[in-house]
């Protein structure tokens, strides 16, 4: 029989990758996608099909972490081996500003998944996407023996579902783990992200529709990689014969400087004239470096970044300058890497 894996937050950067990555090795791939006004399907374009075609393999289904029933009447119906759950209020400045909702959709969201799998006695496999920023002021490099010491709302809320995750797993057996994934970053970076904020700024002030670009903490470090390679590691993770969790990260660190920096250069701009500082976007409480070790995913599971920051950059100003002339030429638009 084909296999079959439900995607909660199909529709954002992971979840597109991951769905492609999926029905590219020939599973039915079922995504939930939270009912709107408007089309929330721009990263799906070149996967989704028509509900009227046949011999489909990629299911969207309305639904919502927030409505448990709902999740186990889903579950049970679809069946899947395998269950990544990429949902969340992902936005760690919006956290401090809805810290509740985040915590119930982010941390609670996960528990409701988990008891929805468990009360639907489906058996299945569970990804829960965790996050570096459970590591929060923790001094790098971290590593999945490395103690949290989240600094957001966001980062709470990820350590309330790691630890759902852990409990589940050895309270009821379940084959439930957690992917600590570090920063990743592609062209389908939402833009009030600050890595998309910067390429896509690169991309306007060069075609002269922008001047300036406003940002706050220039001294942050990260550990960025590139996401089509980190939803390889979580599928990789669910292929294991035992759960367990598992860093995912470069092991190399950069700063938001450095960051802007190559994405200017790579555009042949000086970023010293237009990277304006702004208060306003300063965390209240600020995470200084995170830098992950990823040995254990290298010896378990194969998996290893190949792209690194300054290949990542050129990705994303390339993939945005293309959007953009794109776009003012009244072309179809459609983000492909």
């Amino acid at each position: 029989m084909t296999k079959s894996a439900l995607i909660t937050g199909i529709t954002g950067q992971d979840g597109s990758y991951l769905a492609e990555l999926l029905l590219g090795k020939g599973y039915d791939v079922h995504g939930i996608v939270r009912r709107s006004s408007s089309f929330n399907t721009d990263r799906l374009e070149g996967i989704y099909q028509d509900p009227h075609e046949s011999n489909r393999r990629l299911f969207l289904h309305y639904g919502d972490l927030n409505d448990g029933v709902g999740l186990v009447t889903m579950l049970h119906k679809i069946q899947p081996a395998e269950v990544y759950n990429l949902g969340a209020q992902s936005h760690v400045r919006v956290s401090f500003d809805q810290p509740v909702f985040t915590g119930d959709v982010t941390g609670l969201g996960a528990a409701r998944l988990l008891e929805a799998v468990r009360a639907s006695e489906i058996d299945t496999k569970i990804y829960q996407a965790s996050s570096s920023e459970m590591f929060g002021a923790t001094p790098p490099p971290q590593d999945e023996a490395t103690p949290f010491y989240p600094r957001s709302p966001y980062g709470a809320a990820k350590v309330y579902a790691y630890w759902a995750t852990r409990n589940y797993r050895e309270a009821y057996g379940m084959f439930a783990v957690n992917g600590i994934l570090f920063n990743h970053e592609s062209p389908r970076r939402g833009e009030t992200f600050v890595t998309r904020k910067i390429t896509r700024a690169v991309a306007r002030i060069k075609a002269g529709l922008q001047t300036e670009l406003h940002l706050g903490n220039l001294g942050a470090v990260r550990d960025w990689g590139f996401a089509p390679e980190y939803v390889d590691a979580m599928w990789r993770m669910l292929q294991h014969d035992e759960p367990t969790d598992y860093v995912v990260a470069t092991g190399t660190a950069y700063s938001v400087r450095d960051f802007v920096r190559l994405s200017f250069e790579h555009a042949g701009l000086d970023w010293e004239k237009h990277v304006r500082y702004d208060q306003r976007y300063e965390r209240p409480t600020e995470v200084d470096a995170l830098i992950g070790g990823a040995g254990k995913a290298e010896s378990m599971l194969g998996w290893k970044a190949r792209v690194h920051t300054p290949e990542l950059v050129q990705i994303m100003v390339d993939a945005d300058i293309a959007l953009l002339d794109d776009e003012r030429s009244g072309r179809r638009v459609r983000i492909d890497s």
